[in-house]
């Protein structure tokens, strides 16, 4: 199980500003939960807008958090060191496609895996990467049965399968960063998971998910948006636009430097004006500063990536999350600009230790959900196909998908070779007949047709012996 050891979760979150590793125990009680027994931090280094900049500096901030976490918890190093980590980029291609496949010819037949299996192919093959780009993560958004929308494809009976699948691709060579920071670093990587949708899956509730909402999370360096739609993420968004832009500014018009201007952006709204104006603080410019800096993000970037949003399509609204959400009256704002509600992130949907509790680190407990979800169901969020020295092909996600499958087949819920085979070369057209679906039917057809020949020869050359 990815990032799993002797019943051990351990994720590690990269952002701009901090590096994160948090370690949990599974809930034997409740397998969907968690139950974090420690963690480690440490400033990050070698990191802008979430892009490793220096892996020397970045490998720095990783051993810092997991010697941290290692002597927080007293698990020893080896334990640790399988991780999960999440990580951002420049760059997401975030595309659609659809895939089809027939079922059982002229008879109905139950959804297997196989099928699934399958229909995942038929779209993945409409996909068109760049040669740079990695396909990260590989989510199906929706299924048809017959024409028919369905939430859970498997088992239940039709014709014909349609499925639309979202692939979410990063530079390849963000990932390989990534993973020789985490080698060098001595620790052992078990996967991936983009840091906008571990964010998501940290600040969102299940129900949410499955009524419609959208999750925004403002760090440090970048903003990420991921748009839900019946419990499934289709569509993920990067800003690199954070909250060190606003940081900037006050240390730019206020002439201060980057600490003090940092310290000042987490007090302007929070502490007395004449406390602040009596440290010779010029009050009304900070503020001015932070909203218009906020309002740029909102009016500029979010509204425009959202442009095709309506409050229809997500009843449950905006779910913000992230150290920018903390600024009083933000939500307001975004409310006002987006016209829809808001609920911001008061803590993870996990419980977290004190001084993790807030919605800076919906990261580190993303990747504790992303984990429990990916191995409730390995079609829910699947991994990449795509291998990168690193990033083992037989990693223990890709195992444990394949020991579900397994297990699916000896239920009997594999489908057999005869069956597979008429559905591999016929699709029906709206006339009711049938067509060739595969390109290599005609060859096929004609070495049929031959084996056939070379039969009522051999019987004859037989029957003349008697």
């Amino acid at each position: 199980m990815p990032g799993k050891s002797d019943g051990l979760l351990v994720g590690l979150s990269m952002g701009t500003t901090k590096t994160t590793m948090i370690v949990a125990e599974r809930n034997t009680r409740y397998p969907d939960s968690v139950h974090v027994i420690g963690f480690g931090n440490a400033p990050s280094r070698g990191i802008t807008k979430g892009i490793i900049t220096s892996l020397q500096d970045a490998r720095q901030s990783v051993m810092k958090a997991y010697q941290e976490a290692q002597s927080i918890t007293g698990i020893s190093a080896k334990r640790l060191s399988n991780v999960i980590v999440s990580f951002n980029a420049m760059e997401i291609q975030s595309e659609s496609t659809h895939g089809m496949v027939t079922l059982g010819g002229r008879e109905s037949k139950a959804v297997q895996t196989g099928d699934l299996d399958r229909v995942i192919d038929r779209a993945r093959d409409n996909l068109a990467l760049r040669s740079s780009m990695y396909s990260l993560h590989m989510i199906p958004t929706s299924y048809e049965l017959d024409g028919r929308p369905i939430d859970e494809p498997l088992n239940m009976n039709g014709n014909q399968l349609d499925m639309w699948l979202q692939t979410v691709a990063v530079p390849m060579t963000n990932v390989q960063n990534v993973i020789n920071c985490i080698q060098t670093a001595g620790l052992e990587l078990r996967g991936l998971v983009l840091k906008p949708l571990a964010s998501s899956l940290g600040a969102v509730y299940e129900e949410e998910m499955r009524a419609g909402c959208i999750s925004i999370c403002i760090g440090g360096g970048t903003t990420g948006i991921v748009l839900y739609r019946n419990g499934r993420a289709f569509r993920v968004v990067s800003i690199p636009i954070g909250g060190e832009h606003i940081r900037n500014d006050l240390s730019t018009i206020l002439h201060v430097p980057f600490g003090e201007a940092e310290h000042l952006k987490k007090r302007i709204f929070n502490t007395d004006p004449d406390d602040l104006r009596r440290e010779g603080i010029d009050v009304n410019l900070a503020t001015e500063t932070v909203v218009a800096r906020v309002d740029e993000l909102f009016n500029d970037y979010i509204r425009d990536a959202l442009a095709e949003c309506t409050p229809q399509h997500f009843p449950s609204g905006i779910i913000l999350s992230g150290g920018v959400s903390d600024t009083p009256g933000i939500d307001l704002m975004l409310e006002d600009i987006l016209q829809m509600p808001v609920r911001k992130v008061q803590e993870p949907v996990y419980k977290m230790p004190p001084g993790l509790d807030n919605a800076s680190y919906v990261s580190a407990a993303g990747i504790l959900k992303y984990q429990t979800l990916v191995e409730k169901d390995p079609y829910l969020i699947m991994k990449s196909d795509q291998t990168l020295p690193g990033l083992s092909e037989h990693s223990e996600l890709r195992n444990r998908q394949e020991q579900l499958k397994a297990e699916r087949k000896r239920r009997n819920e594999f489908v057999d070779e005869d069956e597979e085979y008429e559905d591999e070369y016929y699709e029906r057209t709206d006339e009711g007949e049938y067509y060739d679906d595969d390109e290599d039917y005609e060859e096929d057809n004609s070495q049929r047709k031959n084996f056939g020949e070379f039969i009522r020869q051999l019987g004859e050359k037989f029957g003349n012996l008697f």
